[in-house]
């Protein structure tokens, strides 16, 4: 996942990202190489976000409910973690 990409999908500009990614690199809550991402420290990485996190959050994971419903109703294997697309972040 490239700083590129993540840019286009917020709308902002890559130097946003790239500025952000620093931060959080330096503040210990992610690393992030040639376009990997895996989150160090969530607890930290969640008590630097916006209250909005929570409001998507929990948002994300009742389309994902409703996502695995529809899956085993129709046969298909879920993963584990009910995740359809998974990009290539990890959390440690």
């Amino acid at each position: 996942m490239t700083h590129e990409l993540i840019a286009n999908n917020l709308g902002v500009r890559r130097e946003g990202v790239t500025q952000a990614a620093r931060r959080l690199r330096e503040a210990g809550s992610i690393d992030s190489r040639r376009g990997h991402v895996t989150v160090l420290d969530r607890p930290k990485l969640e008590g630097r976000v916006c209250e909005c996190y929570d409001v998507i959050k929990n948002e994300y994971d009742r389309l994902l409910s409703i996502e695995r419903r529809g899956a085993t109703r129709a046969g298909k294997a879920c993963s584990p973690s009910g995740a359809v697309f998974r990009a290539s972040a990890s959390v440690v």
